[in-house]
């Protein structure tokens, strides 16, 4: 039976992609782990694995092809006893068996599959009594391990069991399977065009140019309503004198190994890692179960990419020294740019960073980023006057504002963190404690 390979969700927030370039022609053989094809999200090109092993027989998306909806039909495979002759009156997206008609077909009932809806409603054995569907390789991985097909839900096209199914099998895991379907909520969203959209507010039509929404774009709007809407969130601000930072990261940079070049950014990501521990209580995040205490610092650092702004995550900052921080955020940022990052190095986090302090911005306050519970919003550092000791003197001083989601963290635990990170950033000496 023909194998439908279909457009991958390769992130949460993913609805559809670009199909940058396959990898593999039509009449190639792939194996399971071979790569097909090149995928651009909304945040980052990623390149795509085989889970079954056949022979690709055609290919239905053409590179460059942006616009593909997730879990739509991009190419087909053919197991290794197929011939093109299985392909004969086979329809793509038309269902794994199109001999078995309803007994009473209405015209309006034709199966035309929700994309999204079709991976998560698979099942592991049909209700029919037909055959488990299940590639080759999986069931002979399946015999080999003494697992019972019928207990495997299958993740390929149309319920299929693949190799990953069985690598991944635990019978405690099936029943959070269908759960990994999430559903788009439409936030403040306005459906109708963007020129009419205008023309109701007001906006004559023909005095503007109106560039369509890309993928990113779409996900930053959604995600950052829905943040805006649903998180109660409050602004703490507190003054920080940066001049003994500053005067230690030079000292460090002129004693740092080749290739090593401490940021003031790389020093704010460990000081608010180690405020984080210092303080676990607010390195948390907010569930409808419960609130979510976690155990290591994942601080995520806003990096602006063409089109939008992407979070590469520094993991367990607590426990990574300046040097560590420094390269790797270099790395990050880097690829970040180049929409080279997996998504496992920007999902997820506890906690945000993002600095303008760079374009002179002296403060501002940031949009939570869910799951994260806090975000830290960096100014630029600028002498100003401060009084010690009675005395008008000049310090350089950098605003920061600490927004807090009130679910999770409250006005006296987000000052009580705020305060251990200042004094983080004005001793800093302490961080190498």
């Amino acid at each position: 039976m023909p194998i439908e390979i279909l457009m991958p969700a390769l992130s949460p927030t993913m609805e559809e992609g670009t199909l940058s370039k396959w990898l593999v022609k039509e009449g190639d053989t792939v194996s399971s782990g071979d790569l097909l094809a090149e995928i651009e999200t909304d945040k980052a090109t990623m390149e795509v694995e085989a889970v079954e092993e056949g022979k690709i027989a055609k290919i239905l998306v053409a590179d460059g092809t942006d616009g593909v909806k997730v879990n739509a039909p991009i190419a087909i495979l053919l197991e290794e006893d197929e011939d093109a002759s299985a392909l004969d009156g086979y329809t793509p997206g038309g269902g794994a068996a199109p001999a078995a008609a309803k007994p009473d077909p209405a015209p309006k009932a034709a199966p035309t599959p929700a994309p999204q809806a079709a991976a998560p409603k698979a099942t592991s054995a049909p209700a029919s009594g037909d055959r488990i569907k299940a590639s080759p390789l999986a069931k002979r991985l399946a015999k080999e391990a003494g697992i019972d097909l019928a207990s495997v839900t299958g993740s390929g096209p149309n319920g299929r069991i693949v190799k990953a199914d069985i690598d991944g099998f635990s019978p405690s895991a099936q029943a959070a399977a269908p759960q990994a379907a999430a559903t788009t909520t439409e936030v403040g969203a306005v459906r109708s065009g963007g020129a009419d959209y205008l023309a109701k507010l007001g906006v004559e039509a023909g005095t503007y140019d109106l560039e369509p929404l890309d993928g990113m774009r779409k996900v930053i709007a959604k995600r950052l309503s829905a943040s805006n809407n649903n998180v109660p969130d409050f602004p703490l601000l507190v003054d920080c004198e940066i001049d003994a930072l500053l005067a230690m990261r030079k000292e460090l940079n002129a004693q740092a190994p080749e290739g090593v070049k401490v940021s003031v950014n790389d020093m704010l990501i460990r000081a608010a890692a180690l405020a984080l521990k210092h303080v676990p209580a607010a390195n948390a995040s907010f569930t409808p179960d419960g609130i979510a205490y976690h155990k290591h610092a994942d601080v995520a650092v806003a990096v602006a990419i063409d089109g939008g702004l992407i979070t590469p995550i520094v993991r367990h900052a607590e426990n990574k020294g300046l040097s560590t921080i420094s390269v790797e955020m270099k790395d990050l940022a880097g690829r970040a740019r180049e929409k080279k990052l997996k998504p496992q190095e920007y999902q997820g986090g506890t906690f945000s960073i993002s600095n303008l302090g760079m374009m002179g911005i002296k403060s501002f306050g940031s949009i939570i980023n869910e799951p994260h519970g806090m975000i830290l919003s960096v100014g630029a550092g600028a002498p100003r006057p401060v009084v010690k000791e009675g005395e008008i003197a000049v310090a350089t001083v950098m605003t920061v504002t600490l927004t807090c989601d009130h679910r999770v963290v409250d006005g006296a635990l987000g000052a009580e963190w705020l305060g251990v990170f200042k004094r983080y950033v004005e001793s800093p000496i302490t961080m190498m404690l």
